[in-house]
């Protein structure tokens, strides 16, 4: 993805080729999966850029949240982004990406075949996915998104 804004207008390409870091991505693309996408926003916060917990000073990855606006919710963009920045979840703007344009090539490319979940990609800097998980947070699938990093 090129081209893109944080919600506080920086440019943004994923992944990021001239980073050494790793980047984990969580998309949902309906509305449906928003509450789901949602559920990973404080865990993946505390853990990857506040690093609270005791271990969590290691991990040095970049972490995105990408609403896709396709197709009919194009149209709901502005209106939801204008919501987002006027909320006080100012901490999660470097975080967010909203993205505005075609589900093509993204939803064969990236296997995003049902449109209720959410999905989330850790990736190498030159775009390799080395982890995929979906749906809904939970514990054990943090813990298999840490293997994956530890492992890299």
């Amino acid at each position: 993805m090129q081209g893109i804004k944080n919600l506080n207008g920086l440019t943004i390409t994923l992944p990021d080729s001239s980073s050494e870091k790793l980047t984990l991505v969580g998309l949902s693309y309906s509305k449906k999966s928003e509450g789901s996408l949602k559920s990973w926003f404080m865990p993946l916060y505390d853990k990857f850029v506040l690093k609270r917990g005791i271990f969590d000073k290691g991990y040095d990855i970049n972490t995105y949240f990408i609403p896709m606006f396709t197709g009919l919710k194009k149209s709901a963009y502005e209106n939801t982004l204008k919501k987002l920045k006027d909320s006080n979840r100012k901490t999660l703007f470097d975080h967010i990406v909203f993205y505005k344009g075609d589900l093509e090539p993204y939803k064969s490319d990236l296997n995003l075949d049902e449109k209720t979940i959410p999905y989330l990609f850790l990736i190498d800097p030159e775009g390799t996915i080395i982890h995929r998980t979906q749906g809904k947070f939970t514990e054990g699938k943090l813990e298999k998104i840490e293997e994956a990093i530890d492992n890299y």
